[in-house]
């Protein structure tokens, strides 16, 4: 059991790796949020489908669940479109930084859906967390808008973690993960027909919005989201979200090399991100701590 827990730990933090590309590939694409997300969706119900043709998995579940994997799917297409709109109006290092909120949020939502007493330890590591994002506001308030987005993407992620918690472990991660996509994209193209012009939609794409499409669709969504849905069948929600702080992290490392100046940041911001990284790794060790004893 415990090199299972240990596997599964190394798989969540290869996704989280993936997941800090998920930014960069977000601001080289040149199509605004909405549009992208939209794309996302669509190129991951067919990388999904293809995978479960090979796989040979049955798409037949309960309709009531049927509803229940729709509706997690527009949260989580809310989320990213928040999330990468966050970046289009900031940049990559403010928005993962800022991100790391939606500890705070799962420290109340999980326990209030699974209806357990709400744990002190978890809400003083989300309060530390909003410390830190504090320090980032005082020292970045050109970016509030950006802030403003990732505080609506870290409620939705956080919410998303949470519900899917509660179904992931009764059906096959890549089943699950195409009604959640298919509903995300259903819903995005109902929003373009009805509240927006659909013929505004960039059909034509450049060779390296493709390119950087399809990463996202497909190694960043189809595998790295059907993998997450199988590592909540093992771990906690809040394990999960935990671990996904790490991603600012990575996203800001690599940010930093790949657009140079543009996402150099003050050292109030790095000061601030310091804190949330001492936080997340101070939980971890507490928590194996405790377990060993």
């Amino acid at each position: 059991m415990k090199k299972e827990l240990i596997q599964y730990n190394l798989l969540l933090h290869l996704v989280v790796l993936i997941l800090g590309f998920t930014a960069i590939l977000g601001k080289l694409i040149s199509l605004p949020a909405y549009e992208l997300v939209w794309y996302r969706m669509m190129i991951a119900v067919v990388a999904l489908l293809m995978i479960m043709a090979l796989k040979k998995q049955k798409l037949q579940l309960p309709f009531r669940d049927i509803l229940k994997l729709s509706g997690i799917g527009v949260i989580i297409a809310v989320h990213w479109i928040c999330f990468f709109h966050a970046i289009k109006v900031s940049n990559v290092s403010v928005t993962l930084g800022c991100l790391s909120v939606t500890t705070l949020f799962t420290s109340f939502i999980e326990p209030l859906i699974e209806r357990r007493k709400i744990s002190l330890i978890e809400v003083i590591i989300g309060l530390v967390i909003i410390f830190g994002i504090y320090i980032i506001f005082q020292f970045e308030t050109r970016f509030l808008l950006g802030i403003i987005f990732t505080l609506f993407a870290a409620f939705f992620a956080s919410l998303f973690s949470v519900l899917n918690k509660q179904i992931a472990t009764k059906y096959k991660p890549d089943v699950t993960s195409f009604y959640e996509m298919l509903s995300g994209f259903i819903c995005i193209t109902l929003f373009l027909f009805l509240f927006n012009d659909v013929s505004t939609l960039k059909l034509r794409l450049s060779t390296p919005d493709l390119i950087y499409l399809l990463l996202l669709g497909v190694v960043c969504t189809a595998f790295a989201f059907s993998t997450t849905v199988k590592i909540m069948q093992k771990l906690t929600a809040y394990q999960v979200v935990l671990a996904i702080n790490l991603e600012p992290i990575y996203g800001i490392l690599a940010a930093y090399f790949i657009f140079g100046e543009s996402e150099h940041m003050s050292t109030g911001f790095y000061f601030g991100a310091s804190i949330i990284l001492a936080s997340v790794v101070f939980y971890t060790f507490w928590r194996g701590r405790k377990k060993v004893i």
